[in-house]
């Protein structure tokens, strides 16, 4: 439709606002088909090599006039959809996020549609809170536990370690989120070489700094070594520097290792020190009755991340954090008072019912966190766990964390495939050795392979058949594949083996040449 502004104010203020504001089913509709066409999944996928025809077809100016919602309906229909990332496809094991199943991304819709924001008086605020409640009773958390859902595991693991460092702070007396961090010498916080990143990324926007973070070399597991940390926390502390945190790796994402929770857990004990679970991929492991003795006593830490939008399969953007001390949390992250907000509420009496859903806040979380206008993520965990229940997402963890060892026996079988890491939870580490490097240690050979192996996984990203990604493990490039996708099946997983196979046999053939 033709827009057109009219020059007088009057007559602009009477005209209807430009964007369509009804018309959701139909709406909806017409970008239906094209989503259903998109997780079938059933063509090779031509989005990298058509890159030029899709995106010249996005690719404008800014519109000075827009070109109507049929216009828009139709490019997403036509051009976006079809070209969307395949993070569900049976055979993506890549990065330790995937496709949301189909309910919590109507749940996602529904909530952008009636429940925008997450606070007062409304069906989405007091899911938040349920949801937030299941989620810590699925990982057997005590009630006591306060939580708050994020937009993913790089906030939750900012603010545990922001709770951290109030703990800290105030054991000297000091209250760092009214006075600052200066008064406290040599901040430490102590993680293995495997970390996940955003932890050197969380100290620095902490004012601890990176360099505050101290790696602990690991054990032949690729555990955190607890008599390397203890050697570290002793030199540490007589040196005058002040523990903050461990944080501790319940799945890390290189291989999926737990770190030695039961030790750590026992040491942050002994020497008061807090102790923080990065367990944003492998928390829920501990619905594994194989390896769920590996967590410990959950209750005994201070802190610990969850993201639902990885095993849970909720849309990506929801992460979760619990701290065991919910008023020091608070302390931490307080949201001043604002007129417009707690000012505004009416005064009532206690036995006045409220008449307005706009007259109660409901459940308050923006003191618990870094963001305030908090959408509704809680409906989204509420909707998988009320589909599947507990018994729905045990056994998608233990087919998972099967499907791993499936692949590492795999690998043993093959006579041309080496396992380069113990397999924990989802995720499995190997890579491709020809005859002619099998046994060799030396550099040569090591840089070879490392080449061989890129390159294979580059062949079988080009085959589509299997789609995992890749690290490192003590200078070796190994192929990764974590399993966290509900659409996986038993045969996807054997096509990562077999794919590493025969393209390892290929590119080695034209290497040796």
């Amino acid at each position: 439709m033709e827009q057109h502004h009219s020059s007088s104010p009057h007559t602009l203020c009477q005209e209807p606002d430009f964007a369509s504001i009804d018309g959701l089913a139909i709406a909806v509709g017409a970008l239906l088909p094209a989503l259903e066409q998109f997780c079938k999944f059933d063509q090779p996928e031509r989005t990298a090599i058509e890159r030029a025809l899709w995106s010249a077809r996005l690719e404008e100016p800014l519109p000075q006039a827009g070109s109507g919602s049929q216009a828009v309906l139709a490019r997403l229909r036509d051009v976006v959809i079809p070209n969307g990332l395949r993070a569900g496809d049976p055979g993506f094991s890549g990065w330790v996020a995937t496709q949301p199943t189909t309910i919590p991304a109507v749940a996602h819709l529904a909530a952008a549609i009636s429940g925008p924001l997450c606070v007062a008086v409304q069906a989405y605020n007091l899911l938040e809170n349920l949801a937030m409640r299941w989620l810590r009773d699925l990982v057997g958390l005590p009630a006591n536990y306060q939580g708050i859902f994020t937009s993913g595991g790089s906030v939750a693991n900012l603010i545990g370690l922001g709770a951290a460092r109030q703990y800290a702070f105030e054991r000297h007396g000091i209250d760092p989120a009214q006075y600052g961090i200066s008064a406290l010498p040599h901040p430490r916080m102590y993680a293995s070489t495997q970390v996940h990143h955003v932890m050197y990324r969380a100290a620095a926007v902490l004012g601890l700094g990176r360099r505050a973070v101290v790696t602990i070399p690991t054990d032949d597991a690729l555990r955190l070594d607890i008599a390397k940390l203890k050697e570290r926390l002793e030199t540490d502390c007589a040196e005058g520097c002040t523990p903050i945190a461990i944080v501790a790796s319940a799945g890390t994402i290189n291989t999926g290792t737990i770190d030695p929770l039961p030790e750590l857990i026992q040491l942050c004990q002994e020497k008061d020190i807090w102790l923080h679970v990065d367990g944003a991929y492998g928390l829920l492991g501990i619905l594994d009755s194989d390896i769920s003795h590996l967590y410990g006593d959950l209750s005994r830490c201070d802190s610990l991340v969850v993201d639902p939008h990885k095993w849970l399969a909720t849309s990506m953007g929801c992460g979760a954090i619990y701290v065991r001390d919910g008023k020091l949390l608070e302390r931490a992250f307080t949201l001043e008072p604002a007129v417009y907000i707690e000012e505004s509420l009416p005064i009532y009496t206690d036995d006045a019912p409220i008449t307005s859903q706009f007259d109660d806040l409901g459940y308050v979380f923006h003191n618990f966190g870094v963001e305030h206008s908090l959408p509704s993520r809680g409906v989204e965990v509420w909707a998988v766990l009320k589909e599947i229940g507990v018994e729905g997402v045990k056994a998608r963890v233990c087919r998972h964390n099967w499907y791993a060892r499936y692949l590492a026996d795999l690998v043993g079988d093959a006579p041309n495939l080496e396992l380069v890491a113990p397999v924990t939870l989802s995720t499995c580490c190997f890579r491709y050795v020809p005859d002619a490097l099998r046994g060799r240690k030396d550099a040569e050979a090591m840089e070879l392979l490392n080449r061989l192996n890129r390159t294979i996984l580059g062949r079988i990203h080009e085959r589509g058949q299997a789609i995992p990604s890749a690290t490192l493990i003590d200078g070796a490039f190994v192929i990764r594949a974590c399993f966290i996708n509900p659409r996986t099946t038993l045969t996807s997983v054997e096509a990562h083996a077999r794919e590493v196979e025969l393209c390892g046999a290929e590119v080695w053939a034209t290497m040796e040449k």
